[in-house]
């Protein structure tokens, strides 16, 4: 109840539509327990006392029309919340799923049930049981058919758990008025049954022509394609410039040539071209050579180019792993990407309507599988809302050979979404002009509200989980009902012929020119048919380091930016502590001193953005940083205002960007991964809290970062930040699995890199910068420091910024000046490294030298090459380092340190034993296994 109405003459003025019903309901709750209701609804109840009294003293208004004073305050409670009840248990009364037919009304739809009867209904008007019904019904009774007809059709709703006063209110005036019904146009009727028979010809010509081979074919939820056509063409009509689409295998090939019009003889000439499967029994590839080894057909991506008279438009299929639903937040990165404006100061201008994302998701996926969830959850969340999705559940109510019983917990696939607020609509897949109406529905809601809306489109599977498959064996019964059930193109043509909308002759013809297009197109690509597969000959990896750029920033130019990042408006309150620690850096180029990792990063974002390039950097606590070592957003502590001197700096052309993320590590990376593919020219950046939790999003890594340029093409520039180091904070706090990144680098996939000094930092990552949207363009994963963040051994002079470049090795200052006398060279990276540096300072080292190796991909072979030269004395290469054996760098490294070393000359390991934990739990035990791994290295004992 949203007005006071002690503020009205008459108090009955609340009763309107079901607000009488939970007004007695209310008072129910006020009787027991004053304090449990709000205090408007105590001032109101202590006022006029129960609802029935109110009513018996006058007349009860609902809306604008009077009930009479005679009526029983009961019955009209009873009738509303029929209707309610109607609104809310509709769905599982209606005809939704194409192989069930519904048992019957169930009891809380019935009248009786209320203690009403039909002539009690009819003494009410229509505008109390439903204020938006049509003209036409004219009393209560009449309400509650036209209720139950529009709930229980073959289109059902779920909105009761959508919160929102507007959102609730206009979603049911959309049902209840019966504007989504309306008819539709003939030819609108004839262009979804041209639709439903291409779809089916061509379902059925792959079947009959490539008899075997997997496509995991859309039959059962045919009219798919029709609903995706339908959203991406209304998207595109009315502005948007790129639709974004992902979905797993299921239909994907219908939905390649059907909405983005990839040609069928370009399929064909795959299915053609796919390994023998007798020979091959894994699920074939298109084709294999150096840096592209291709994938699978059906995870195949495409783009369609739209033309607009005002501009370009392109719609988007992503690719996709055999993952599943692991695209989602991928497809949602490139739809933020999409929408984003990145060439002026400050974070990015964003506009919804510039970029749509559609999402067709598996029944048994979307409840199954945890990145749906953790996709949903970011739908609203400032840094990562895209303006709403539309959520298409490709329903086939069994996954793989599992019933819905076993793979979920819940009434519907759909169920998860409740949580998240967002409007359900159940759909059945034999109706087309009720899958047309819920993709109207949903549309409309996105652009008047901007957030996601779920069709559950419920289908069958006609055949098995891929076409190799017999699906009686396991579900005999339903796949008897399927074989006898009519496909949709045929029901929905025997309908239209019943409307005369169509003739049969015409529909002969439908299918005959739909049939006449794929022969033809067949006929193109039959006379290369390859019987065995051909020898591929693949050549020998080539790891390419890429070219020498320099990246040093001029002295002028960096002294004004480092004084504009301490600079903020005179009435900003910076947090007193925070506020020293940041004047700290005024004057370090003046007085020469050292720049820490968090500062030399700032500065580093700084000259980035003042180069023309955007920078994204998101992460669980990214603004401040998991250490407290950023604050790139600083916040007044007086009155909570946010202010960040990176968005105002006077020498910036480019948009800043950072966002705190939200508890999810596969959703985050998998947006970030697709921003950055949708935005090559942008630096995103995502930092994990701890390097360990990067664990979650090992999908992401396999399957899209490391593969996807080899798979599909795609390129990524994206930086991944992962803190690592062994600081006796236990197995979840110490590795970011380097070994991981290690095993997955090949052919120049990723640079991967563990530094010393935050003059590296700074240089590798204005490199960065510069390959992006270049052919040079990879991932960049670093280890990146923990309790190095304020050492001053890690920090680095001002001149190492305005001069030089980044450099894959380093060599420890300290050691290897007299290079006759060392007989050891110790080989580490990162933080180890800094750990044997400040060791040395008691020990004779004259008979060591330590190298550090800043970029472990690709190997620096020739550097280090030239460094082993000036030593003819060595007997002995060490690798040293603080992970365990099986873990860490030492299994990449060891035969490439082999590779190089002269004759004579041993190569060994000096660290942890082999471990199945990645590190000690306690911090005495860690210390005291750390303290061996450096007195051995510079000992020799």
């Amino acid at each position: 109840m949203e007005k006071n109405a002690a503020n009205h003459g008459a108090p009955w003025e609340e009763f309107y539509g079901p607000n009488l019903g939970y007004m007695m309901d209310l008072y129910d709750q006020y009787k027991e327990d004053p304090e449990s209701v709000s205090s408007e609804m105590r001032e109101w109840f202590d006022r006029y006392g129960s609802p029935e009294q109110v009513v018996a003293n006058g007349q009860a208004q609902t809306s604008d029309v009077a009930i009479p004073i005679g009526q029983s305050v009961n019955k009209i409670a009873a009738a509303v919340k029929l209707a309610e009840n109607i609104r809310i248990h509709g769905h599982l009364s209606a005809d939704i799923n194409p192989l069930q037919k519904p048992t019957g009304e169930t009891s809380f739809l019935k009248i009786s049930e209320y203690g009403l009867t039909e002539e009690d209904l009819k003494q009410l008007p229509a505008e109390i049981i439903s204020p938006d019904a049509p003209a036409e019904v004219t009393n209560g009774l009449e309400a509650i058919n036209h209720l139950k007809k529009m709930h229980t059709q073959s289109i059902a709703f779920e909105f009761d758990h959508v919160h929102d006063v507007e959102e609730h209110r206009w979603l049911n005036q959309q049902v209840e008025s019966g504007r989504l019904f309306r008819s539709l146009s003939k030819e609108k009727k004839r262009g979804i049954l041209k639709s439903l028979t291409e779809v089916e010809s061509f379902e059925q010509f792959l079947h009959k022509t490539f008899v075997g081979q997997k496509r995991f074919s859309i039959e059962g939820v045919d009219v798919l394609v029709p609903m995706m056509d339908e959203f991406t063409q209304n998207s595109i009509q009315n502005g948007a410039q790129n639709v974004l689409i992902g979905m797993a295998h299921r239909g994907r090939l219908s939905v390649l040539a059907h909405v983005l019009g990839k040609p069928y003889d370009l399929i064909f000439s795959e299915f053609q071209h796919s390994p023998n499967k007798d020979l091959v029994p894994s699920e074939g590839s298109i084709g294999i050579n150096y840096g592209w080894t291709g994938d699978v057909k059906y995870h195949l991506g495409a783009d369609k180019k739209v033309p607009q008279e005002a501009f370009e438009a392109r719609i988007t299929l992503a690719n996709n792993p055999s993952h599943l639903e692991f695209v989602n937040p991928v497809v949602e990165g490139y739809a933020r990407a999409s929408q984003e404006e990145r060439t002026q100061p400050g974070f990015p201008r964003q506009d919804t309507s510039k970029a749509v994302a559609l999402l067709i998701h598996g029944d048994a996926a979307f409840p199954g599988e945890g990145v749906v969830t953790e996709t949903l959850n970011m739908s609203r969340i400032k840094g990562y809302q895209t303006g709403g999705t539309l959520h298409i559940i490709a329903n086939n109510q069994i996954g793989f050979t599992t019933d819905s019983s076993d793979s979920r917990s819940t009434t519907y696939a759909s169920d998860p979404a409740k949580g998240y607020e967002i409007p359900i609509v159940h759909v059945n897949a034999d109706d087309p002009e009720a899958c047309m109406a819920a993709v109207k529905l949903a549309y409309e809601y996105r652009n008047k509200f901007n957030k996601d809306f779920v069709i559950d489109l419920i289908g069958y599977r006609r055949y098995g989980h891929n076409e190799m498959d017999e699906p009686s064996a396991t579900q005999p019964q339903l796949y008897e009902i399927i074989r006898k059930h009519p496909t949709v193109k045929e029901i929905y043509a025997e309908k239209l012929m019943k409307e005369n909308v169509i003739t049969e002759e015409e529909i002969k013809a439908l299918k005959e020119e739909a049939e006449k297009k794929l022969s033809e197109q067949y006929q193109k690509v039959s006379k290369f048919k390859i019987d065995e597969p051909e020898e591929i000959e693949i050549p020998e990896e080539v790891e390419k380091p890429l070219p020498q750029i320099d990246t040093g920033y001029p002295l002028d130019d960096l002294k004004q930016i480092n004084k504009e990042l301490i600079t903020w408006p005179d009435n900003f309150n910076v947090f007193p502590k925070l506020k020293r620690i940041l004047e700290r850096r005024a004057d370090v180029f003046d007085k020469n001193s050292k720049i820490d990792w968090a500062h030399a990063e700032t500065l580093a974002f700084a000259t980035i953005i003042s180069d023309g390039t955007p920078v994204r950097i998101t992460g669980q606590d990214s603004e401040r940083g998991t250490f407290a070592q950023r604050h790139i957003v600083l916040h007044d502590y007086k009155n909570g205002d946010i202010y960040s001197p990176l968005h105002t700096l006077s020498k910036a052309k480019a948009s800043f960007s950072v966002h705190n993320s939200p508890l999810s590590e596969t959703a985050i990376v998998g947006f970030e991964y697709g921003y950055n593919v949708h935005a090559p020219e942008t630096l995103v950046l995502w930092e994990a809290q701890f390097g360990d939790f990067a664990n979650v999003a090992q999908v992401i890594f396999d399957q899209f970062i490391s593969a996807g340029r080899a798979k599909w093409g795609q390129k990524s520039g994206i930086v991944l930040l992962l803190p690592h180091g062994y600081e006796g904070q236990g197995p979840e706090h110490s590795s970011a699995r380097l070994e991981r990144y290690l095993t997955l680098a090949a052919e120049n996939n990723w640079n991967v890199a563990n530094l010393t000094s935050s003059a590296q930092y700074f240089h590798i990552l204005r490199r960065q910068a510069a390959i992006l949207n270049t052919e040079e363009m990879r991932p960049l994963v670093l280890m990146s420091p923990k309790s190095l963040l304020r050492n001053q051994n890690v920090a680095s002079l001002p001149e190492e910024f305005t001069n030089g470049q980044f450099k894959p090795v380093l060599e420890d200052p300290k050691t290897g000046k007299e290079e006759d006398k060392v007989t050891r060279l110790i080989f580490a990276t990162g933080k180890v490294a800094i750990d044997l540096h400040e060791a040395l300072e008691e020990k004779d080292t004259d008979w060591l030298h330590i190298v550090r190796v800043e970029e472990l991909y690709p190997f620096p072979g020739e550097e280090l090459k030239a460094i082993i030269k000036r030593f003819k004395n060595v007997k002995e290469f060490k690798w040293v380092q603080e992970e365990p054996k099986n873990m860490g760098a030492w299994n990449y490294i060891e035969p490439l340190l082999w590779d190089i070393a002269p004759e004579n000359v041993e190569v060994g390991y000096i660290g942890r034993r082999r471990m199945s934990s990645t590190s000690e739990g306690d911090p005495t035990t860690h210390k005291k296994e750390q303290n061996r791994i450096i007195h051995e290295a510079l000992t020799g004992k």
